[in-house]
């Protein structure tokens, strides 16, 4: 041992001959670790989301000794500790709620330890986001390794896809297409293997944004979670990022303005979820990238989609694997010229094309040609007007080409409550021409912003037949769901935006492609609404204490990513002097 200071970050703990770096070495040396892993070597932090309360993510223990293999391979050390894991499917009052905790976690964890790079290992939807930010945010040398999409669903010999079918057969239950019975039978098959959902829902459309942005090595997104392959790749991101430590090779070097507008050409061409539009903007504020919600419309629209995978097509992530992956759409984007920005570089050192220039398409109908789309222009609708001054969006991919340019009169919801409990009423005063309208569901309003934006619809209308019906709301929609669903209108009804002062009767304009959301009153009667809205506002005593009262306090609106207003921006991985 020497006092020389060494270039790793690690050296600050490991690498003096003094009191410090006793202690920092003798406490780690009861886990039976040797002399010659402090000597210089890279340590490798592997940020690990494994929770069995995460189903998505359950299989991360075997994943993260794949990593290892890799790290030891290549001459660095690895570590692994845990994170906070905002499973999904099991977690209240939605994982968004808890997306920027997670995010803290990841970075203080990063920044207050020995680590001269990370490998990080998500999947479940928002444990990508939160991970990515939290790195981003410590700007270290880092790699993503997601858990990879669960096997095809079956049921009664098809195909189905995980969360797709829920919604689609709780739908044919309300109309008395089929039994209750019907319905439960297909449970035991939705969900056969570890991983994440095997529609293009938010996860596999945050692992398809990761490896876009260049943060993965190729094909990270669509290798099914119990494919050897897998393993595989796991055990050579560990082996790359060693050599990324050495480089100095760190995110902001990877996320860049490029990156995140390739990603967004990305999302439109697979047919991705509404949600990445909030974490590529989180994303982003982390690293220092001015993404806006109109870049979106800048870049996005125009694209087609031409991924034919549920909920907007037919196929499952199984099929998109083996027909080539993300490598084949972007290669197929390039080719046509409609791939941004073809330089950007990528984790594995080479550029985006590079890594993607000779990739196969082996099935040219779950991955189609550009002159036969599963829709002509999948870009994200990006909706403003009187109704969101500061936006709002629509997935056209997954909705009904006739109701994109729609008016109809509201039937509006003060909050999922109201809804749940108005929506199965045979009274109800609804027709299929109308605009069903909840409020309170946003960020600070549900709080969290969860997904219940796709409304089903009133039983009364599926009895007649009705499949779709235009629906306007400050909350999310899962990726898995489908229809002709306005989401994230912002500014929120809860923080005083004009959603909160919608009536039931109000005349409300859909022009998709317009970008245009207009409710049909005018300024001097909105204003009138709102003044008396806030009036009569008091504060949830529920809000009031607990990591409520700091969300509630602090997050941004969701066309600002949100995430809290005291994180955004890159504090870097700089850490105090020794305290000993």
């Amino acid at each position: 041992m020497t006092d020389q200071p060494r270039k790793l970050r690690s050296a600050q703990w490991f690498g003096t001959a003094d009191k410090n770096g006793f202690m920092y070495r003798s406490w780690m040396k009861n886990q039976g670790i040797p002399d010659h892993e402090f000597e210089g070597k890279p340590i490798i932090g592997i940020c690990n989301t494994f929770s069995e309360l995460t189903p998505c993510n359950a299989h991360f223990r075997k994943l993260a000794e794949h990593v290892k293999r890799g790290v030891f391979e290549a001459g660095g050390f690895p570590v692994e500790f845990p994170v906070f894991s905002n499973g999904e499917s099991n977690l209240r009052p939605t994982a968004m709620f808890t997306r920027n905790l997670a995010s803290m976690d990841v970075e203080e964890s990063i920044r207050g330890n020995p680590l001269d790079a990370v490998v990080l290992l998500a999947g479940c939807d928002k444990t990508t986001p939160a991970l990515l930010m939290g790195a981003a945010s410590c700007d270290v040398p880092a790699i993503l390794v997601t858990g990879g999409p669960m096997l095809n669903g079956k049921h009664h010999g098809r195909d189905i896809g995980s969360g797709t079918v829920v919604w689609q057969l709780s739908e044919q239950v309300k109309a008395g297409k089929i039994s209750i019975h019907e319905f439960m039978s297909a449970e035991a098959g939705m969900s056969r293997s570890a991983g994440t959902c095997n529609t293009m829902g938010t996860a596999s459309t945050m692992a398809c944004m990761a490896e876009a942005l260049g943060v993965t090595l190729p094909h990270n997104a669509a290798i099914p979670a119990v494919d050897a392959r897998r393993y595989v790749l796991a055990h050579l991101s560990g082996m790359r990022i060693v050599e990324m430590a050495l480089q100095d090779l760190r995110l902001s070097k990877l996320l860049t303005r490029e990156a995140f507008e390739n990603a967004i050409r990305a999302n439109a061409a697979i047919g991705g979820s509404t949600n990445a539009a909030i974490h590529l903007k989180a994303i982003a504020g982390r690293i220092g990238v001015d993404l806006a919600l109109d870049d979106w419309t800048r870049v996005g629209r125009g694209t087609p989609t031409i991924v034919d995978l549920q909920p907007s097509g037919r196929f499952l992530m199984e099929e998109f694997y083996y027909a080539g992956g993300l490598p084949a759409v972007l290669r197929r984007l390039g080719e046509a010229g409609l791939l941004p920005h073809p330089d950007a570089l990528t984790a594995n050192g080479r550029t985006l094309w590079e890594n993607v220039k000779e990739a196969p398409n082996y099935n040219e109908e779950v991955i189609r040609p550009l002159n036969n789309p599963l829709v002509t222009d999948g870009g994200l609708c990006v909706l403003r007007g009187n109704l969101a001054p500061n936006g709002a969006v629509l997935k056209p991919s997954a909705a009904t080409p006739a109701l994109l340019k729609h008016r109809g009169r509201a039937v509006v919801f003060e909050n999922f409550d109201d809804y749940k409990k108005r929506i199965v009423d045979p009274d109800l005063e609804v027709t299929a021409d109308s605009v069903l309208v909840m409020k309170n569901c946003g960020p600070k309003g549900y709080p969290g912003m969860a997904e219940v934006g796709n409304m089903g619809l009133p039983p009364k209308l599926l009895a007649q037949g009705v499949t779709d019906m235009v629906r306007v709301s400050d909350a999310r929609m899962s990726g898995t769901a489908y229809g002709t669903v306005v989401l994230h209108v912002a500014p929120e009804a809860r923080a005083g935006g004009p959603l909160a002062v919608v009536r039931n009767g109000d005349w409300i304009e859909l022009d998709c492609e317009a970008g245009r959301l207009h409710i049909d009153i005018d300024d001097k009667e909105m204003a009138a609404r709102l003044a008396a809205w806030k009036e009569a506002q008091t504060r949830n005593p529920k809000d009031a204490s607990g990591y409520r009262n700091l969300y509630v306090e602090h997050v941004l609106q969701a066309d600002e990513g949100c995430d809290f207003d005291f994180l955004v921006g890159c504090r870097g991985a700089e850490v105090p002097p020794h305290s000993h």
